[in-house]
């Protein structure tokens, strides 16, 4: 059973969130709080597995929550949530701690996946916020397309099917149904490709297949 805790100053949201997660049988939602100090407060009370973050709050927002949550020797895992695209927010989040992203208007099919994904270990970015990502951490400056290509030629072609599939938010789980590769198999790949391109996270390999033109 995984433990939820719903963080957004919108009681709709908070009420929508409950709705679309609680009826999971693998799913636990352990409260809701409607600020960063709550939040706080209830982390240390309930010890919930993933924490779904609002970025935009009055008071103590998510980012200062985040950082303290994710300083936390048993930290949840963080899924921030933002109503917007270009959040300038979202990259000092990620620096921060958090564990993903997901737009406010997320299918619930994929929300649920997403809080599943990442109390799994696993990182989670909607593709819209990752090219935001990109994009702020590369100051809107695209490195020569043939440097690019020449550090990916060192991946093998399945290798590069996969660095692709990362580049575009998808999940192991995604990756595997799409590429018929068992998770472990995905999660393999990912490691071999963080190795031959000296990334450490996976938009960094997602910057460096929109730097060769791959997406």
């Amino acid at each position: 059973m995984t433990r939820v805790l719903i963080v957004d100053d919108d009681p709709m949201v908070r009420t929508g969130l409950r709705l679309i997660l609680g009826g999971e049988p693998d799913l636990e939602i352990v409260g809701e709080a409607g600020d960063g100090r709550e939040a706080v407060t209830l982390v240390r009370a309930e010890r919930p597995d993933v924490v779904l973050m609002d970025i935009r709050m009055p008071g103590q927002d998510g980012l200062v929550t985040t950082e303290q949550l994710a300083s936390r020797p048993d930290a949840p895992r963080i899924l921030v949530l933002t109503a917007f695209d270009a959040d300038d927010m979202v990259l000092r989040a990620l620096r921060l701690g958090a564990a993903g992203f997901l737009l406010k208007d997320t299918p619930p099919a994929k929300m649920v996946e997403a809080v599943r994904t990442v109390a799994a270990g696993e990182p989670v970015l909607s593709p819209s916020v990752t090219y935001q990502v990109i994009a702020a951490a590369t100051g809107g400056h695209t490195p020569g397309r043939d440097e690019a290509r020449r550090e990916l030629a060192r991946l093998t072609d399945r290798e590069l099917e996969v660095a692709v599939e990362v580049a575009r938010g998808s999940s192991n789980a995604e990756i595997g149904q799409r590429l018929s590769m068992s998770v472990a198999t995905v999660k393999a790949n990912v490691t071999r490709i963080f190795a031959k391109l000296g990334t450490d996270n996976r938009v960094q390999v997602a910057m460096k297949i929109r730097d060769a033109g791959h997406l």
